[in-house]
């Protein structure tokens, strides 16, 4: 087409203004290349829109004595055309003019021209006889001459002091003028400005520029001058329009000499509306103005069509106000007043109240009243206006409706069809039955909670959260106010009815939630028996793995044997295990075996975990015990606080006073069959030689024959055969195979904190420690019982029960990774050990599955080199600095650090020796605020991947890694160094980088000086500025070399010959909330179906977007992953079976009375007298009580 501009072209146009001497400049580009620029067949024009964001206001210059100032004031105005196909983007700056007004009075003033001309001659009146005064047309050509040829001449020719025509036409008074424009006096002579003579246009040089426009406005000066003056002076100079080079550049050369055409109109009245729709009125009054003025039929027509639909002008308000004898300006009208007004009007002049009702509809619609709308059109048409009409608002429930309605009424009986009207729209919008039922029958039914007071109600400040974190938080508020179940439960109806939620109305309904899947092809779900969210994440995880699952179901093959006694002494997490820990744990694993089961052939969505199963999974034997005998002589369980009288729910806080004193992780907590170079066999305690024999067996004495012992001696003898449950002295915790240096601080150049991946707790010495311990016996062959075998199982009591209760409601409480730890000793201790390695630890299928080996190097004074090794069940991560990525994060449980060795600080490092399957990493987001004095909560983000490899940690001798491995920590310590650096010059007191504090700093300074409001030295300011400069640019070359090293450490093991380990992410749980309270559920991966779930208690559905386990939630509670499972990816299949379901119908013997509905009730637990829980066998079903769960 004609006209249209190249869009790989950016054009510049130039222009002054002849009158004011203004400057303009304008361009215009096409950022977006492959678009086709206006004009087009769909747009004949541009049509630009003003960008203020980028545009800039009226701006004073900073310097106007200086060569790259623009004047005394700019503006610029950016402008982008509106058409999709089109990138076309306009810039106009307008500038002031370059002379000054004193300057210009200088040369055209003729009393100023002949005052400094006839001076010179006076001076030198032989030099200059018969020369004039010049006229201003004379001095300007003198000085125009001057910046043209310092523009075009090479031969840079000053200005002489002894020149006449310089003399006589500038001189002396003209110097500020001549500095300004860049001349320079050197050796009495004007030297002129260093202009770029080989410049061509575009115009760049600073310098060029300044002259160039001077020029310009010498030539309007000229032209401005007397018709008589310019003949004597013989001015020969026209200015050439720019009006041609404007249309070029802007694709109007088709149209610059024609008439605006009425397409053309309609094309821009169009683009309006669609760019300004909230201007309407005003545009469609211009157009009407148009259409008149050129009496055009097409666009009177466009006019007509625009009032059928319903369109006013800004006319067509001010004529409605007429109307109805308003002030359209007034600021004073209220919606009440006009309707007054109208029906005032109205009813003085019934005849025109079909106008005045027009008039009203306008004003409503201008105003955006719906109580004026729907005054004007007699009728309730939507939600908004059956509020108005009514006089309700929107956060009156249905119960103030109906009042509402029964008042207007009472009112006007007249108009009940429109209140009914009302009601019905009001019942549909908010979908109440209960309005609907008063609709039809005239009685209210059950009122609906508001969904957004349901929301609140239920402490949901997002309303997007899935229908699974709904019914946990709703679960959550209900532990908390039981009493108020009513209540949550109509916000939590209301909020289903909102969403239309069949996961949410199946559990109002029915008390549990179905995936939709056939039950044989899909996991049961775990109901929550009170804050055992993560007992049934962990419970879930364990099921899925097969291995496990087989041994739990299978246990039979696997238990060790003690019902004869064996004289082998056992060693797991370090320590001697008793009998009663192994009974114990047998108990614990048939009571998994039975939970297993069920799952496996329930005929329900979910399951409930046995109370007595709970227990013996939450609480650790010593912890158990230690419980106990506080229970016994306090009365109740020691609580962890409580917030607003409730009990503190969730992770374990780091530092707990009443349990402190014991240690509750028994393999986590020390360092397991630490091995050095020499081979030696690291000290145990070797204090007592029990083995798994009871105390009764080994010495062949009863209770009953120590019953009346000394009572100080029983106690004695009680901790003495109990010496293998508690957890070790600090004498004896210093004889474990642990470092013999201490971890330190990481000094400044250290790269990453230690990863504490085990925890020594020092022990209630007043309760725990025993006074003198002595060696037992080693046992002769067992002596047969000397008591009769124990009464059959009774019962339980409800104090029993009671006791459970609290003992789980405790437990509950634990940490997480405390809880796993208990769960693998326990399973360690039940069953027979497959070997032992030379420490004498058991080796074991849950040994072989769950723990790795691990080997810190640490080089000491003498030149040598100390090693240790050690068993670990999961590495540690910290993201309390910040969010992660995982190799991150697991770089910091092996990267170099400092410990300290005989007194000095040496570095230590840390590989592994042996990998599990299945690999286990705590994140630690639970982080003690010594200043606060609480925990928190971390909520940092962990960016997972799903498959992870380990090469990069193992132990090698390849001379690569090894080098790979330090070149990393060496980026890594720069890099630490770095962003501390960045700290400094991004974080100050003032909220503000260094370098942005330094400028601000020394414009103070500046305007202090300049308001002569205290004297600054030149030196400080120049000083302040250089180091705001250099400031500026240290920061830019720190932020990339961080941006180098980030890389560099990110691709350091991407080569395939560190990529021979994969592991794949199989389990991540997830917690939301606090420090102190929150909901845990966990995803699980199923490879074989190449899906995730998500089990959320009685919950198990499918994920169906990955991004809510991958992605960071926002909020300042988001869910968090707490703990991942990897597993090698070649052993996937064999490791990880999620689904494992025979479905068959419940023969469970029972009582006459007792049915199975949505769950399977807990198998009981019979205690005996001294409260020690058995497992209850199949005949205890006709005796024992049965705990149920709760149906809502």
């Amino acid at each position: 087409m004609i006209g249209r501009p190249d869009p790989r072209i950016v054009s510049t146009v130039a222009a002054f203004c002849e009158y004011c001497r203004c400057h303009l400049d304008l361009s215009i580009d096409f950022p977006t290349q492959g678009t086709t620029p206006c004009p087009s067949k769909e747009s004949p024009l541009h049509h630009f829109q003003h960008q203020p964001e980028i545009s800039q206001p009226l701006q004073k210059a900073v310097d106007p004595a200086k060569t790259d100032s623009t004047g005394d004031w700019q503006v610029l105005h950016c402008f982008q055309c509106s058409t999709l196909d089109c990138s076309a983007r306009v810039k106009i700056q307008i500038k002031s003019p370059r002379l000054r007004p004193e300057w210009v009075e200088l040369l055209i003033d003729k009393r100023l021209i002949k005052s400094r001309a006839e001076k010179v001659i006076f001076e030198n009146p032989d030099r200059f006889e018969g020369h004039g005064v010049p006229l201003p047309c004379e001095v300007l050509q003198t000085l125009g001459k001057y910046v043209s040829n310092a523009l075009r001449r090479e031969e840079r020719r000053p200005i002489q002091p002894h020149n006449k025509k310089f003399l006589l036409c500038l001189g002396d008074p003209c110097s500020e003028l001549l500095e300004y424009l860049g001349f320079v006096l050197k050796d009495d002579a004007w030297h002129p400005p260093q202009s770029d003579v080989s410049a061509t246009p575009p115009i760049s040089n600073p310098v060029n520029v300044l002259l160039e426009d001077v020029e310009k406005e010498l030539h309007v000066l000229l032209l401005q001058r007397p018709d008589d003056e310019k003949r004597a002076s013989k001015v020969q100079y026209d200015l050439r329009g720019v009006a041609e080079d404007l249309s070029r550049a802007l694709g109007t050369v088709k149209w610059a000499k024609l008439d605006f055409h009425d397409d053309l109109i309609r094309f821009a009245y169009e683009r309006q509306l669609i760019t300004d729709p909230e201007h309407y009125p005003y545009y469609l009054e211009c157009l009407q103005a148009i259409a008149e003025g050129r009496q055009s039929e097409d666009l009177q027509t466009l006019v007509a069509i625009e009032a059928s639909a319903g369109k006013v002008s800004v006319r067509d308000i001010r004529n409605a106000y007429k109307a109805l004898d308003l002030e359209v300006d007034s600021g004073l009208l209220t919606d009440d007043y006009i309707i007054g007004s109208f029906q005032a009007r109205s009813a003085d002049s019934p005849r025109q109240e079909p106008d005045l009702r027009r008039a009203l509809q306008i004003i409503g619609n201008d105003r955006s009243s719906q109580a004026i709308q729907f005054v004007a059109s007699k009728t309730v048409t939507n939600y908004e206006q059956a509020l108005s009409w009514l006089g309700a608002t929107e956060d009156m429930d249905d119960n103030f409706v109906v009042a509402m309605y029964k008042v207007k009424e009472e009112e006007n009986p007249a108009e009940e069809n429109t209140a009914r009207q009302a009601i019905s729209m009001i019942a549909q919008h908010r979908k109440s039955t209960a309005l609907t039922q008063w609709l039809e029958t005239g009685v209210l039914g059950e009122v609906d909670m508001d969904t957004t007071q349901a929301y609140n109600r239920l402490q949901i400040d997002d309303r997007t959260a899935d229908d699974e974190l709904v019914l946990a938080t709703f679960n959550l508020v209900y532990q908390e106010a039981p009493s108020q179940v009513d209540d949550l439960r109509s916000a939590l109806r209301a909020i289903a009815k909102d969403r239309n939620s069949k996961y949410l109305h199946n559990f109002l309904n029915h008390g549990t939630t179905t995936s939709g899947y056939p039950l044989g092809e899909w996991p049961v779900g775990l109901a929550n028996i009170g804050n055992t969210c993560y007992l049934n994440s962990l419970l879930q995880f364990y099921f899925t793995m097969k291995p496990l699952r087989q041994l739990v179901l299978n246990f039979d093959e696997y238990k060790l044997d003690v019902s004869l006694g064996s004289q082998v002494k056992r060693t797991v997490g370090s320590r001697n295990v008793s009998l009663k820990e192994v009974q114990r744990a047998q108990r614990f694993v048939y009571g998994l075996q039975n939970l297993f089961s069920h799952m496996i052939a329930s005929s329900s969505a979910h399951v409930t975990p046995e109370l007595e199963l709970a227990r013996l999974t939450l609480l650790s034997q010593p912890v158990e015990a230690v419980l106990r005998r506080r229970s016994m002589v306090d009365g109740e369980l020691p609580s962890l606080g409580n917030i607003n009288g409730q009990p503190v729910l969730g992770p374990l806080p780091p530092s707990i006073p009443e349990l402190m004193t014991i240690d509750v992780n028994p393999i986590e907590s020390q360092a397991v069959n630490g091995v050095n170079n020499s081979g030696g066999k690291q000290d145990t305690d070797t204090s007592s030689e029990l083995t798994l024999l009871g105390n009764e067996l080994a010495n062949g004495v009863s209770d009953q024959e120590t019953s009346g012992s000394n009572p100080v001696e029983s106690q004695q003898r009680e901790i003495l055969e109990n010496k293998e449950n508690l957890p070790p002295t600090k004498a004896a915790s210093e004889r474990q195979s642990t470092p013999d240096h201490e971890l330190k601080p990481l000094a400044e150049s250290s790269p990453s904190r230690a990863n504490q991946q085990h925890r020594h707790v020092e022990t209630d010495h007043e309760l725990l420690r025993p006074s003198s311990p002595k060696k037992a016996e080693e046992p002769a062959v067992a002596p047969p019982p000397t008591r009769p075998p124990p009464f059959p199982p009774r019962p339980q009591t409800e104090e029993q029960k009671k006791a459970v209760m609290e003992e789980v409601q405790f437990g509950a409480q634990q940490d997480v990774t405390e809880v796993i730890a208990n769960v693998l000793f326990q399973l360690e201790c039940a069953i027979k050990a497959t070997s032992f390695d030379p420490s004498g630890e058991q080796i074991d299928l849950v040994k072989e599955l769950f723990f790795g080996k691990q080997k810190s190097y640490t080089p000491d004074l003498r030149g040598g080199l100390r090693t240790n090794e050690q068993y670990f069940s999961s590495l540690i991560v910290d993201v309390a600095s910040g969010p992660k990525e995982i190799y991150d994060a697991l770089d910091g449980a092996f990267d170099v650090q400092e410990v300290e060795v005989e007194g000095s600080l040496r570095p230590q490092y840390t590989t592994i020796t042996r990998m599990p399957p299945v690999l286990k990493i705590h994140v630690q987001r639970v982080q003690y605020d010594r200043e606060k004095g609480s925990a928190f909560k971390s909520i940092n983000h962990l960016d997972l991947r799903e498959t992870i490899y380990m090469d990069r940690y193992m132990d090698s001798e390849d001379n690569d890694l090894i080098q790979r491995r330090k070149e990393s920590w060496d980026w890594k310590r720069e890099l630490h160094q770095l962003e501390a650096r960045k700290l400094d010059l991004t974080k100050t007191e003032l909220d503000m980088e260094m370098p942005d504090m330094l400028e601000t700093t020394k414009e103070y300074l500046a305007q202090l000086a300049e308001d002569d409001a205290f004297e600054v030295p030149t030196h400080l300011l120049e000083d302040v500025a250089k180091a705001a400069v250099e400031s500026r640019e240290e920061l830019a070359v720190i932020n990339a070399r961080i941006k180098d090293l980030t890389r560099f450490i990110g691709s350091q093991f991407n080569d395939e010959e560190f990529r021979k380990m994969p592991y794949r992410l199989q389990s991540v749980f997830i917690h939301i909330g606090s420090a102190s309270y929150g909901h845990y559920w966990i995803y699980i991966r199923d490879f074989k179906q190449n899906m995730w779930r998500k089990y959320n208690d009685e919950s198990v559905s499918a994920v169906t977007d990955i991004s809510q386990i991958f992605d960071p939630e926002p909020g300042d509670r988001p869910p968090t992953p707490y703990f991942l499972v990897y597993v090698r990816d070649d052993q996937k299949d064999e490791l990880v079976d999620p689904v494992c379901r025979e479905v068959k119908e419940a023969q469970r013997p029972g009582p006459p009375d007792a049915t199975m509905e949505d769950v399977i009730e807990d198998a009981p637990v019979v205690y005996d007298n001294a409260g020690q829980g058995e497992a209850a066998t199949e005949g205890d079903w006709f005796k024992a009580d049965t705990v149920k769960t709760q149906r809502w």
